[in-house]
């Protein structure tokens, strides 16, 4: 009797064993030597006259705050995590996707959180349901037309400045007594929490798509005169999203929209969102390979009850991206023009001019990968924005000098050299 329980635990471990069809454990290791400046100028007069002729300088000239570091993730970001799939028969399967951050310039990041990806799905021919934290879906458009993929000193302008528009969802509580170990943003730019996320199949001849819906988790009170009198407390955090696209042989072209709630005031009656539309687009001739992508972000307030003077306007963000790629032996080179300009739809300002301008920013970024192997590759990348009429921004590294003050932002420029290593 003994040896039958035996025989058929063997079994059923065997059989366990056999639907399981892969696990893999797979990372990045980046490391680079990075470097940063930027430079804030003082733009009032050099000398202002008074009564009594004695000429007074009020220009302070300019300040340029620099940074040398060895950083990490220039090229690809630094991860690790592991992935697996159980084959369930008739065609479904079951998979799971646990990847985490790791910071291997000073080790002190590692497998603490799964913040870049936790998932659970279950796929077959209806498509993929997928539940966890994921990447959103107007991030793909972000970060697959850009020859730089959002990382380093060359990461767009669009996906810069749409991190710094606005704070999408509320940050969790620090973790007590524990340095160093992050907490999982609620920034919806890149990722999302509490989402459940559905994918077309991928035989549709080309075509793709995803759609999300990310549940903010609050606490909701009925009836509603019993919400506590505090700022984001009903909604904040909620996120739907969706991309659909065509990739067939050099092309590929998607369009995406997400809508995040970023505060939701109950008894004010307002609730703000931060709405996301891109298209981006990219095609192989072979020789070269183009990108682009355009970009429309708006920070809104709904308001119950619109304020007699009318309320905070919206402020919109809109940016383009041009980019090329272009292979040379084992090596590519990379180059990329973006733009993004604010509009805060305020009133016009007779008794100030300059408060008319909106703010915007250029950048050019160029870069070259030289891959040793399939898992091996060294790169260098430089870069440099220039900020008018009040835009700050910056490749990374330290922000601008009193920046909104008597100095007015000006340039940013970064530099990348490193080696990626993937396994």
């Amino acid at each position: 009797m003994k040896k039958s329980l035996v025989a058929l635990a063997a079994l059923a471990v065997a059989g366990v064993a056999s639907a399981q069809s892969s696990v893999t454990l797979f990372g990045v290791v980046d490391a680079s030597i990075s470097g940063y400046s930027a430079t804030a100028r003082d733009n009032r007069a050099t000398v202002f006259p008074n009564q009594f002729g004695i000429p007074t300088y009020l220009n302070q000239g300019s300040v340029k705050t620099s940074s040398t570091q060895l950083a990490n993730s220039g090229y690809n970001s630094s991860r690790i995590g592991f992935r697996g799939t159980e084959d369930l028969g008739g065609g479904l399967a079951a998979s799971f996707w646990l990847e985490a951050p790791i910071t291997n310039d000073d080790g002190q990041t590692g497998v603490s959180t799964f913040a870049r990806r936790s998932t659970v799905s279950l796929s077959g021919g209806f498509g993929e349901l997928r539940l966890g934290r994921d990447y959103t879906p107007t991030f793909w458009n972000d970060t697959v037309f850009d020859p730089f993929g959002t990382n380093g000193v060359g990461t767009n302008l669009i996906f810069t400045a749409a991190n710094a528009f606005g704070n999408f969802a509320p940050t969790a509580a620090a973790t007590p007594g524990v340095a160093r170990i992050p907490n999982v943003s609620g920034n919806n730019t890149t990722r999302a929490s509490n989402t459940v996320g559905y994918f077309l199949p991928p035989n549709l001849g080309g075509f793709y798509g995803q759609v999300m819906y990310g549940f903010s988790e609050q606490t909701k009170y009925d009836n509603g005169v019993f919400t506590p009198n505090a700022a984001n407390n009903s909604r904040a955090g909620r996120y739907v999203g969706g991309r659909f696209g065509y990739a067939n042989g050099p092309l590929d072209v998607a369009l995406a929209y997400g809508s995040s709630t970023v505060g939701d005031q109950y008894f004010a009656g307002v609730t703000t969102k931060v709405n996301t539309l891109n298209l981006g687009a990219s095609y192989d001739f072979g020789p070269v390979k183009l990108f682009g992508e355009v970009s429309k972000i708006k920070n809104k307030n709904d308001y119950e009850v619109t304020p007699l003077l009318g309320g905070r306007p919206d402020i919109d963000l809109t940016g383009y991206l041009l980019g090329v790629t272009v292979p040379v032996g084992a090596g590519l080179i990379r180059a990329a023009y973006s733009h993004v300009k604010y509009d805060t739809n305020q009133p016009f300002d007779y008794f100030n001019p300059a408060n008319n301008l909106d703010p915007k920013a250029n950048k050019l970024a160029i870069g070259y990968v030289h891959n040793l192997s399939k898992r091996t590759a060294l790169y260098a990348t430089i870069a440099r924005i220039s900020n008018k009429n009040g835009s700050s921004l910056t490749v990374g590294g330290p922000a601008f000098y009193a920046a909104g003050t008597t100095f007015t932002p000006k340039s940013s420029t970064g530099y990348d050299f490193g080696i990626r290593h993937a396994f």
